[in-house]
């Protein structure tokens, strides 16, 4: 299947290139693609396209989007796995095969068994979700919101989610590693980021990147993603060292290339 459709790509890909034009002004609409190089952009935009051939998106009624606009979301999926081979970030998606587009953010009644054994049920409200062998929902409004500086990317958090899920099929923030990075030193760095966060909010501090992030290690995992590539400067200000582990699991270093800029508001 692999092969097959590899080569459905390259017959669509001879027929239909990258638009230029349509690709021209994404990499400056976008304040997060900032720092790439004309090598790696040229990259992004190829698989950008390649995301747009694999995926389905479906929009919510009367809503219209350009190219461009579908070139923007399909952007910030691929600088996920822009330091990886093309093989590589293709089987980064997974078993994604479509987006789901909805108004804005949306309800769900959640039923969690803790590590206890306790049933918790309560509502929450999402800006996204997913799920194993289910799509990647994105609320509209905040996909409009993603794509600046800032450490919120409701992208990347939710397809974060579908790189856990690479690791074991479940989301427990511990994504399929490369050889070089060890199960015993992703837990190990990751955890003592998690509990630290947990002892600043138990303090009743602010901490530094969303709180959300304490509400579960995969949530962890997916918001620290966020920052990694839209504010890597405030990751690494406060955990150097899965800043670093980061950047050797993604082969990229997003604070390399944004260090000429201003901060991240």
């Amino acid at each position: 299947m692999g092969w097959w459709q590899e080569q459905k790509w390259q017959r669509w890909q001879a027929h239909h290139p990258l638009p230029d034009a349509a690709w021209r002004n994404v990499p400056s609409s976008l304040p997060l693609l900032a720092g790439l190089s004309e090598p790696l952009l040229a990259r992004l935009g190829e698989r950008s396209w390649r995301v747009l051939f694999e995926l389905r998106l479906s929009l919510p009624a009367g809503v219209e989007w350009s190219l461009e606009a579908h070139l923007q979301m399909a952007s910030q999926i691929a600088l996920m796995g822009l330091g990886w081979s093309d093989r590589q970030a293709l089987a980064a998606l997974g078993d994604t095969r479509d987006i789901i587009v909805v108004p804005g953010a949306f309800r769900r009644h959640v039923q969690e068994m803790d590590d206890f054994g306790v049933m918790h049920e309560f509502d929450d409200e999402r800006a996204g979700e997913t799920s194993w062998g289910g799509p990647v929902v994105l609320s509209l409004e905040d996909i409009e919101r993603s794509g600046a500086r800032d450490g919120f990317n409701v992208i990347i958090h939710e397809f974060a989610h579908k790189l856990d899920m690479t690791g074991n099929m479940a989301i427990d923030g511990q994504p399929a590693l490369p050889a070089h990075i060890s199960a015993k030193e992703w837990y190990d760095t990751f955890m003592r980021a998690w509990h630290a966060l947990q002892a600043t909010l138990e303090r009743g501090e602010v901490p530094a990147i969303d709180d959300y992030a304490a509400t579960h290690p995969s949530e962890f995992f997916a918001v620290c993603c966020e920052y990694f590539f839209s504010a890597p400067e405030l990751l690494d200000g406060v955990w150097p060292d899965l800043y670093a582990l980061l950047v050797r699991y993604f082969n990229q270093n997003p604070l390399q290339r944004h260090q000429h800029l201003e901060p991240a508001l």
